[in-house]
C-alpha cells in the first residue's frame, strides 16, 4: 500500500505525462510523414491541421496535462513542505490522477465533449478539495 504521501501520485502524474507523449509521437511522427509535412518547415500549431484528428487529439491531451495539472503540483508540494498532507488530500490526490488518466484515454480515443468534461469536472472538484484543506489548515 501507498504511504501517506502525495509525492507519489504527484510521480504517477509526471509518469503518465511521459506516457502521452510516447503516444504523440508515436502517431504524430508516421502522420507527419504520411502527411508529407516537413519537420523543419513546421512555425506554427495551424501546420498540423492535415493531420487526421485522432493524430491531433492525442497532441491536444499532451498539452492539457501541461495546463490545470501545474495546479495540481503546485498544491501536492504544497502540502508536502507544509505537513499538511492528510487522508482526504492523498485520496483527492489519487483521485486527480485516475480522472486525468481518464481524461486522456477518453480525449485521445472517443473524444465526447460532455463526458470529457464531466471528467475535467470531477478532477477540479479534487483540485478544489485539496486546497480546501490546506486552506483549513491555516487556520487550525
Amino acid at each position: 500500500m501507498f504511504h501517506l504521501s502525495l509525492m507519489t501520485p504527484l510521480l504517477a502524474l509526471v509518469c503518465w505525462t511521459l506516457v502521452m507523449w510516447l503516444w504523440m509521437y508515436a502517431t504524430r511522427l508516421p502522420a507527419m510523414q504520411k502527411a508529407g509535412i516537413n519537420p523543419a518547415k513546421v512555425k506554427q500549431k495551424a501546420d498540423f491541421d492535415g493531420l487526421p484528428m485522432q493524430v491531433r487529439q492525442v497532441a491536444d491531451n499532451y498539452n492539457h496535462l501541461h495546463e490545470q495539472p501545474v495546479l495540481f503540483y503546485a498544491l501536492c508540494v504544497y502540502a508536502h513542505t507544509q505537513g499538511a498532507t492528510t487522508e482526504l488530500t492523498v485520496f483527492a490526490a489519487w483521485a486527480y490522477v485516475g480522472l486525468r488518466i481518464a481524461h486522456s484515454i477518453f480525449q485521445a480515443t472517443v473524444n465526447f465533449v460532455p463526458v470529457r468534461f464531466a471528467l475535467f469536472l470531477l478532477a477540479t472538484l479534487c483540485l478544489f478539495l485539496i486546497a480546501g484543506v490546506q486552506v483549513g489548515a491555516l487556520f487550525a
